[in-house]
């Protein structure tokens, strides 16, 4: 059987009372909800604003901590880890976030935006440092002297390159992404699509890949999850869920799709 490098268990996460009275209720973002991410494959999660994907994924960052369950990477429980681990886990581990210019420093160039994961683990010298992020640059299609912009001189399509840039200059075995496509036109969305997936397959890497939208989760996923309501109503290889769903709910967001005859491709 294929490895499981990511191992979720019954993962809960309730949010408290909120507001000055605390008048509301409790919220449960994800309920008892469990997956496993094949090595070497993208598990996309789908499901409509609310649902529980996102601070799924939150949690498997280490951003929000859960109420109940477990989240295994390699064995290990991620929420134990401590000191030099925290910090292995930290390279191991890398986000592209949906809007990626909330997540770059504006007064920062894009070359200290690449550079910074690589200081922080004292990985090579200044000058080290700097070739490798003009040759991340060329990697994910921008020209060199990009590395001496502010991020307000990139268009979202290039920020998004940058952000992906970032994610794999520490050479990660895991890249999770919330949304990074959402807030792009069409077009530009396609590249950067293709640029993840052959980033991806050439890096050997494990990914989540968080969206709304059912087409961009069957054109770049080997694993599909449907959730709703906090829960995971179906999860399974995508040919299969989107050519053969079982649940209701899943056959209603396909079925929602102009020309949604085209997820049912196998292929």
């Amino acid at each position: 059987m294929a490895e499981a490098l990511i191992e979720i268990r019954n993962l809960t996460k309730t949010f408290g009372a909120t507001g000055l009275l605390r008048k509301e209720m409790p919220f449960k973002a994800t309920d008892d909800v469990t997956l496993s991410v094949t090595k070497g494959k993208t598990l996309g999660i789908v499901g409509e604003s609310g649902s529980g994907k996102s601070t799924l994924l939150r949690m498997v960052l280490r951003l929000v901590p859960p109420s109940a369950g477990t989240i295994r990477i390699d064995g290990e429980d991620i929420w134990s880890l401590k000191g030099k681990s925290l910090k292995a886990f930290r390279r191991k581990v890398q986000p592209i976030f949906q809007n990626p210019a909330s997540s770059f420093n504006p007064r920062q160039s894009i070359g200290q935006i690449l550079t910074a994961p690589l200081e922080v683990h004292g990985i090579a010298d200044r000058e080290g440092r700097r070739a490798r992020a003009v040759e991340l640059l060329e990697r994910v299609g921008l020209p060199k002297d990009a590395i001496d912009r502010h991020p307000h001189q990139l268009s979202g399509g290039q920020k998004q390159r940058i952000a992906i840039a970032r994610a794999i200059i520490l050479q990660p075995e895991i890249v999770l992404a919330d949304e990074p496509t959402s807030a792009l036109d069409v077009s530009v969305q396609a590249q950067v699509l293709e640029l993840f997936d052959a980033t991806r397959r050439e890096m050997g890497l494990t990914a989540i890949f968080v969206s709304h939208n059912l087409a961009v989760i069957r054109q770049i996923s080997d694993q599909i999850a449907v959730m709703r309501h906090g829960q995971v109503v179906e999860f399974g290889e995508a040919a299969q869920v989107f050519g053969d769903p079982k649940h209701d709910y899943t056959k209603t967001l396909i079925a929602a799709v102009p020309d949604h005859r085209k997820l049912y491709r196998a292929g």
